[in-house]
């Protein structure tokens, strides 16, 4: 019994011999390599997007004319401001079946290969186009592929290429009040094909530089990255969605929507929240996005604007403030135009409801985004995605109030505080985090800022220091 139980013993003892043997080899096999982290994103960002600033133009607004022509002459202006990436809101002539107001939605398309008439010509948006060119800027479409107006050329052309509700009918996007348009259905391949096909059309006749995507996620992500691809086979473009998910910035988008950041904002503005709350913005932003990716921060659009409140009731006495974050903040900005003429009213959605440039002579927004932009441009820190620098937060005794951060990419390093209130403050930075020599934003004379540096801001005051060579 003894003997048997020994060389029970002994083969054990060999089976597990050569069983450490064969997994020795297996993981000599399943060498590091094989865990070597891949990059998220494969997108290749065209370099003059960088240090990009957008600019969304309501062609319909803007001008008196309210055409592709006028807007042209306000080129330099834009130019001058800083801006360098001009989005035009859609182009497309606009529904009549179903229509809203009297001029209609932008966004209820009728023919994706032609211009709407009371905004000009194709020639004169191939001109406001190469203008834009001419002074190193770019422009971009919006482009609304997740539905159509009722009376557009495909529902007759292709009626097979629409949703339809349980009745067999055409349908709205559900749940919104959206009843001038109805859905496309993207299982179709010949539908995809047609809007990719509409899309090449203007990057490749008129030079258009990429688009913004309305409502890009009730459409398939598969179906953007294709789109995206062929683009590329032209030129290098931009992508802005309408969406807010790290996956769209992986093959198909170079920027996304940030509505967190917008709402949360306008939280702090009105009292609902504290300096804290954007610490869940910015920690989502750092762990659950790419660097890469370009959030949009946007103090206004259209949509907001028109729906939610002026740049002036959303954000009252902070609306300098936030807008300095938007710039120095991680994140691509953008300016809805009219706001750097301190425009005051909602604009129209559906009617002619032209912007009033001239109507506060004493405005000072146009400067701020002027010296914001140039501050931006001068500071490596404070570029685009990959090419800029993560925020990292600034301990300080008053976190409920302000929010401070440094931004730094090798020796060019930006320190921002904002007080988030509505009450004066006198605050201290314990680290040494923020410590060292800078010029001040508008400032002349160098700053040396130590640890445990205190200094006191104004209800919603804020300041801005870069490193000093």
């Amino acid at each position: 019994m003894k003997k048997l139980t020994l060389s029970l013993a002994a083969a054990a003892l060999a089976i597990g011999t050569a069983s450490a043997q064969m997994h020795g080899t297996s993981a000599k096999a399943d060498s590091l390599a094989a865990y070597q982290p891949q990059p998220y994103a494969t997108i290749h960002n065209a370099p003059w997007s960088e240090t990009a600033v957008l600019y969304e133009l309501n062609t319909r607004q803007f001008t008196p004319e309210g055409t592709f022509r006028a807007a042209r002459k306000q080129l330099p202006r834009l130019k001058k401001l800083g801006v360098n990436i001009i989005w035009l809101m859609p182009i497309h002539p606009i529904g009549k079946k179903n229509r809203k107001g009297t001029l209609g939605s932008p966004y209820s398309v009728r023919n994706y290969l032609e211009v709407n008439p009371r905004l000009g010509t194709k020639a004169d948006l191939k001109a406001f186009v190469d203008a834009a060119h001419k002074l190193g800027m770019h422009v971009i479409l919006d482009w609304v592929a997740n539905h159509t107006a009722w009376d557009n050329v495909w529902v007759k052309a292709h009626p097979d290429w629409y949703e339809r509700n349980w009745k067999g009918d055409f349908t709205p996007t559900p749940w919104w009040d959206w009843s001038d348009i109805i859905d496309l259905n993207y299982d179709k391949p010949a539908l995809r094909k047609a809007m990719t096909d509409a899309m090449v059309y203007w990057v490749k006749n008129f030079g258009i530089d990429g688009y913004r995507a309305d409502v890009a996620g009730y459409v398939p992500l598969d179906f953007w990255e294709t789109a995206r691809a062929r683009l590329e086979r032209i030129r290098p473009v931009f992508m802005l969605a309408e969406w807010k998910f790290p996956e769209y910035t992986r093959k198909a988008f170079d920027a996304v929507y940030a509505w967190d950041w917008h709402n949360t904002m306008k939280n702090i503005a009105q009292g609902k929240a504290d300096a804290t709350a954007l610490y869940g913005y910015y920690s989502e932003n750092e762990s659950a996005w790419p660097k890469s990716a370009m959030r949009m921060v946007y103090v206004a659009n259209h949509d907001s604007n028109a729906w939610e409140g002026t740049q002036y009731e959303n954000f009252g006495e902070a609306l300098p403030a936030v807008i300095a974050l938007s710039f120095t903040g991680e994140g691509i900005p953008m300016i809805y135009d009219g706001q750097e003429a301190c425009n005051h009213k909602r604009l129209a959605f559906f009617e002619k409801d032209t912007i009033q440039w001239d109507a506060h002579p004493d405005c000072r927004l146009g400067s701020l985004f002027h010296d914001l932009i140039r501050f931006r441009d001068d500071n490596k820190a404070l570029h685009n995605g990959k090419w800029g620098a993560r925020m990292v937060k600034v301990d300080n005794d008053k976190p409920q109030q302000v929010f401070s951060w440094v931004r730094q990419e090798g020796n060019d390093k930006v320190f921002g505080v904002f007080n988030l209130s509505a009450k004066p403050v006198t605050v201290s930075f314990p680290t040494r985090l923020q410590a060292g020599t800078y010029h001040e934003f508008r400032g002349s004379a160098p700053v040396t800022i130590t640890r445990g540096e205190t200094m006191t801001l104004p209800a919603w005051g804020y300041r801005l220091f870069a490193h000093e060579e």
